[in-house]
């Protein structure tokens, strides 16, 4: 069925903004509110900030303006998000980002003027510090790579076109691909951005499925030149940008606010292109197997181990698994569950020029706002307790911190959200001993928590590593290096038991998290965490939920490593990680032996 437009869609599956705002005007007011404020600080404060006490001050009025652009930001992305075609929103965005880079200009001068203190002013405002203590610490390891205050006026006036690569990638996905229906034995089926990855990548036909792929592939390969134009000019702004500041790579300068080592980085995905591999090629073989395919292809990956197995799930019965699988973590999260659904916290809807995919807002003091596509199955139930475990996170976080304790590391953020996976999964295996039902539970961990995280944005991960060190060495990419890289990525990984075709090679133009710097490791990195910390949960029950608690809580006031020990875990050495593929391969068995007993 074609998708509806955005007007269409029943007001119960949107989410409400009202929260935010409850009206443009009330937007409008907060939107003069920062322009005044930030004129303000730099009158007040601008070539005063040399004490600890003038500092401290600063940043106490500092924090507002924050709020104030979290808030109104939050505001009009989200309501861009679920309509690209909605000319006003989009308008109305661009205004906004307007404004922020004016701020955020007039403002640069806070923390190059902190920087150029003394390392005994600043340390002294750090011990005088309470809530402004890590933003101060910050600035402090920051130094190094901090330029002159004129520079870092320009680069805070630019932000806009900086980030421009995003927009144009969004507009020519979200707005500008009109995608025509294609045919099967004489039956026609619409196509769309999402209708194709949240419905024919998982078709059970193999016809359809494989007819689909080509359809979308052949539309997308109409854009790469363009798409790969706004990534070049993404990764090139970013090689510029670590140039100025000093740093020997893009990398090393895009994990520096991670708080990451390069080591770190490059073992999740050292480790998980050599060691998991094999273990995805046996599981690539079982489906192969189980769905009588001749041959198995890029197409087929997604496909259920039991298609017949896959019960439709409404969005009233999701409450019920969601509520029931989470409840571990206590009543009070299952609270924040029930008023998610209550107050409308998530967008179900499937409309044209919506965003494709999951994501949760969280702005600083308000309840999170979750977006997902909902198409009665369970991947979905588990899409949106993966999105409320950020909830559940940032509520944690935002209620026991400063708002400048909050801001993440990107290495840690997707640990609470693919430990709800887990903990779903774990909960669905307790409620019923029947074979089938296990091996349909096992495969929705396999095929879709770890795929979507170990191998799914692994490889895209692979597959950006070398971008950048082609930009590092001085060159630049276009769409046709950038096919070729993605290819050879997903050749590597798969070997001889999956067909790689040109069509598989255009899936670097599907990923956003490409202009979200180092991320697509970091989805790994989190599930690796969540791997062992779930298995604490199974094994010490609530001494471990506590700790877990304390974790989700302690926001950005320890760095990932220290966050992963709060927890239990030491992700300094090659343990965890091990541990985590040890355990997927363990659960492919049982899926083969279960198969095999099934006799299907």
């Amino acid at each position: 069925m074609e998708l509806k437009l955005r007007k269409d869609i029943p007001v119960e599956l949107t989410w409400d903004l009202s929260s935010l705002y409850a009206s443009e005007e009330e937007l409008r007011k907060d939107m003069e509110k920062l322009e005044a404020l930030s004129t303000r600080l730099a009158q007040d404060y601008q070539g005063k900030l040399s004490t600890p006490q003038a500092i401290g001050a600063c940043l106490d009025s500092l924090r507002e303006l924050y709020r104030l652009l979290s808030l109104a930001g939050s505001y009009c992305d989200l309501a861009v998000s679920v309509d690209y075609y909605n000319t006003h929103n989009q308008e109305l965005n661009e205004e906004f980002s307007r404004l922020a880079a004016q701020v955020m200009s007039q403002i640069s001068f806070v923390d190059t003027e902190i920087a150029a203190q003394e390392d005994a002013v600043l340390k002294e405002a750090i011990n005088a510090a309470t809530e402004n203590k890590h933003y101060l610490q910050d600035v402090l390891r920051g130094k190094p790579h901090q330029l002159h205050p004129d520079t870092e006026r320009a680069i805070a006036a630019l932000i806009q076109t900086i980030r421009s690569p995003y927009q144009i990638y969004n507009m020519a996905k979200l707005a500008d691909m009109k995608f025509p229906p294609f045919t099967v034995d004489g039956k026609e089926y619409p196509l769309g951005y999402s209708l194709f990855e949240d419905n024919y990548e998982y078709e059970k036909d193999t016809a359809v499925r494989r007819s689909a792929f080509a359809a979308f592939s052949a539309k997308i390969r109409a854009y790469e030149n363009v798409t790969a134009a706004a990534y070049n000019t993404q990764v090139q702004t970013e090689k510029t940008l670590a140039t100025l500041r000093h740093f020997d790579s893009v990398l090393e300068s895009l994990l520096f606010p991670q708080k990451v080592t390069l080591e770190m980085y490059h073992r999740q995905i050292d480790l998980i292109m050599e060691k998991l591999s094999p273990h995805m090629r046996k599981y690539a073989r079982l489906l192969k197997q189980i769905h009588n395919l001749e041959h198995m292809t890029f197409a087929d990956l997604k496909i259920a181990v039991d298609p017949e197995y896959d019960p439709k799930v409404t969005i009233e019965q999701s409450r019920e698994y969601i509520e029931k699988g989470l409840a571990v973590l206590g009543a009070d999260y299952v609270d924040m569950v029930k008023e998610a659904y209550r107050s409308r916290w998530v967008d179900f809807a499937q409309n044209q020029g919506k965003s494709t995919g999951g994501f949760c807002a969280s702005p600083y003091g308000k309840n999170s706002f979750i977006l997902l596509s909902w198409n009665d199955r369970m991947s979905d139930v588990f899409t949106l307790a993966h999105e409320l475990g950020h909830a559940g996170h940032f509520k944690a976080c935002n209620s026991s911190q400063s708002l400048y304790d909050v801001d993440i590391s990107i290495y840690f953020v997707e640990a609470p959200s693919t430990m709800n996976e887990l903990l779903m999964a774990h909960y669905l295996l307790k409620t019923n001993p029947d074979p089938r039902f296990r091996r349909w539970v096992l495969s929705c961990m396999v095929g879709n928590t770890y795929y979507h995280n170990f191998v799914t944005h692994l490889l895209e991960a692979a597959y950006q590593r070398e971008v950048y060190r082609i930009v590092d060495g001085g060159g630049s990419v276009n769409a046709q290096s950038l096919s070729r890289i993605m290819k050879e990525t997903l050749q590597k990984f798969w070997g001889d038991e999956v067909e790689i075709s040109d069509d598989a090679a255009l899936t670097w133009m599907r990923q956003p998290h490409y202009y979200m710097g180092l991320y697509s490791y970091t989805y790994s990195a989190g599930l690796t965490i969540a791997t062992q910390a779930c298995k604490r949960i199974e094994q010490e029950g609530e001494k471990a939920v506590a700790d877990w608690k304390k974790v989700l809580a302690a926001g950005s006031t320890l760095e990932p490593a220290e966050l992963a020990k709060l927890a239990g875990i030491d992700i300094t050495t090659d343990a965890p990680l091990l541990n985590a593929i040890a355990y997927i391969g363990e659960l492919i068995d049982e899926i083969g032996k279960l198969t095999e007993e099934l006799g299907r």
